[in-house]
């Protein structure tokens, strides 16, 4: 099998040369002074569906499909971003999950996908493993900002490749494909937060995930809040697992988000509650609102969780 980088970079590959093509995705490809490759998919440029859901499926490695799929209207009228995987560990854990602080001079983002792999810096690879050495490079950037030549640099050093040999996809959260990669990470919270609880995430075959794909807010911050809350009050997770009954049943309740403290009311309020410091939010929150466990070896079925349409309307319809 390809390295998870590999495998991300085959699929750059093929969105650059759409891209050349001029099919209209409303995304652009820059060359860094460095040689690194910038793929802007959300920042100066617009933006959209279809290049969202390509930086969705590069962000998993190109280990799992993003599909948009009609909502639940009783939960949030328009469509919904559904994900699914048959490699949820090394998808989710080892590539999407936004792991790697990204800093520089007037520079921030929060960095995934599986340059995080071949940094290999995260304590969760020593739980994990897929650390890997790689050729190329692959992250997708959470960030207002096309990054610098200085941190395209740095990025490249941190994963032992050449500057030329890094792709970097970027995208706002205040934009349709920042929008959207965000929400396909609905699978990848209920790993992260079953990571937390001890679990042994082995024991997972495969996952399916689906929330609603809120408006795009009119700034980031905004957007940041309405993202979280699509997945906190509005996704839907079902885990496909094998062992035992007993351990799904204790666990199951632990996983949603209404198990955190900090549950009830639109990720905004609770941000700035923080003093808009994510590490004083409770770790525990960062979940989906259900999580179905299907027992592979007994037949069982477990749901754990709510759904809050009277949350998703408050976050989605605010003007702040």
């Amino acid at each position: 099998m390809l390295s998870l980088n590999e495998l991300a970079h085959r699929r750059c590959e093929l969105l650059a040369e759409h891209l050349t093509e001029r099919l209209h995705l409303h995304a652009g490809v820059l060359k860094m002074d460095c040689g690194a490759r910038v793929i802007d998919c959300g920042v100066k440029a617009s933006g959209g569906l279809e290049v969202g859901r390509h930086l969705a499926e590069i962000c998993l490695a190109d280990l799992g499909r993003v599909n948009f799929v009609p909502g639940d209207p009783n939960l949030w009228p328009g469509p919904a971003v559904a994900i699914h995987t048959d490699q949820p560990v090394a998808a989710c854990m080892a590539s999407q999950y936004a792991g790697w602080q990204i800093a520089g001079e007037k520079f921030f983002a929060m960095g995934s996908g599986p340059m995080r792999a071949a940094a290999g810096k995260e304590r969760i690879y020593d739980h994990i493993g897929y650390r890997e050495t790689a050729i190329h490079a692959v992250g997708v950037l959470e960030t207002g900002k096309l990054p610098p030549d200085e941190v395209c640099r740095q990025i490249a050093a941190d994963c032992k490749i050449e500057p030329a040999n890094l792709t970097l996809l970027v995208a706002r959260t205040a934009s349709i494909a920042g929008c959207v990669q965000v929400v396909a990470r609905t699978v990848e919270t209920a790993l992260h937060k079953m990571h937390e609880l001890g679990f042994d995430l082995s024991r997972v075959n495969s996952g399916f995930g689906v929330a609603p794909l809120p408006p795009v807010a009119k700034d980031d911050l905004a957007g940041i809040g309405r993202t979280n809350d699509a997945v906190l009050y509005g996704g839907e997770v079902t885990l496909w697992m094998r062992g035992d009954d007993e351990s799904l049943a204790a666990l199951g309740p632990k996983i949603p988000a209404f198990a955190s403290h900090d549950y009830g009311e639109p990720f905004a309020a609770i941000f700035e509650r923080a003093g808009k410091d994510f590490y004083k939010i409770d770790p525990l929150l960062f979940s989906p609102g259900v999580v179905n466990l299907v027992n592979l070896d007994s037949g069982a079925f477990h749901r754990f969780g709510q759904l809050r349409p009277d949350v998703l309307k408050k976050s989605f319809t605010s003007s702040s």
